[in-house]
């Protein structure tokens, strides 16, 4: 309770201190008008963005953890229905591919994308041969790739793009049959653009008006299959107006018709 006694300043000052030094929390910090303007405002003191080659390798762990269920559930029905192309928008080194397939029997035929920017495509593509993955798994930094697939599959990624998923499928000249989004950083009320502190780097982060997503989806020509909340897997801004409602949640829609 003492923390809280202390006056606002102080407590702001505090936190921008533990942000800027941070090593090993998911922290949240400002709000801005758009997307662009919090990566203007990212402090210098780190590198801005996903694009540390070095350390992609090791940013994230291999194993599944419980809000990864949902997509998982929905990855497994869309091979149950005989789809075989995954785009994995933002999917870094192959994360979910490998974590999947432990308990996932992945189907004969499986083409697996990853979508990412160059210098963690690099370290992907280096991971998959040493994996011996690459007969499932290949990499690329074009997104409009997501064309034609069967899957466009997307976990915990929207939030970090500077395009919005209508941009995305506006540029694709066939549109994914389904659509999975899994740990989507929401608001109830408003879009929040603000700086996410991931250790090694700072990155802008949208945590977007979830009806608004969900618009989104349907004026692109899906109709929602299944929504949830990724209870348990915790987001807030401190001292911004609405901060502490955010949350993630997923999604699964299918191409209409």
């Amino acid at each position: 309770m003492l923390p809280n006694l202390l006056p606002l300043r102080h407590r702001v000052e505090a936190y921008r201190r533990k942000f800027l030094v941070n090593e090993t929390e998911n922290l949240f910090m400002g709000s801005f008008e758009s997307f662009a303007a919090a990566e203007a405002g990212a402090p210098e003191s780190k590198a801005v963005g996903y694009s540390n080659a070095k350390a992609a390798g090791e940013l994230y762990s291999h194993q599944i953890y419980f809000y990864d269920y949902p997509g998982l559930f929905w990855l497994a029905r869309s091979f149950d229905e005989g789809m075989r192309r995954v785009f994995d928008l933002g999917g870094h080194v192959g994360i979910k591919y490998y974590a999947f397939r432990r308990v996932l029997p992945y189907p004969d035929g499986l083409r697996w994308t990853v979508c990412d920017v160059p210098g963690v495509v690099q370290t992907g593509k280096e991971l998959a041969v040493q994996r011996e993955a690459t007969a499932q798994l290949d990499f690329t930094t074009d997104y409009t790739g997501a064309s034609g697939c069967d899957v466009l599959y997307a976990s915990g990624s929207l939030q970090y793009l500077p395009q919005r998923i209508a941009e995305t499928l506006a540029t694709l000249a066939v549109k994914p049959k389904r659509i999975v989004l899994n740990t989507t950083a929401v608001h109830p009320e408003r879009t929040i653009y603000t700086i996410n502190s991931i250790g090694i780097a700072f990155c802008p982060y949208r945590i977007q008006h979830v009806e608004e997503l969900w618009a989104e989806l349907r004026d692109a020509g899906y109709k929602r299959r299944d929504a949830w909340r990724n209870e348990g897997k915790l987001i807030e801004v401190p001292f911004v107006d609405g901060g502490d409602q955010p949350y993630y949640a997923g999604c699964c829609f299918d191409l209409a018709g």
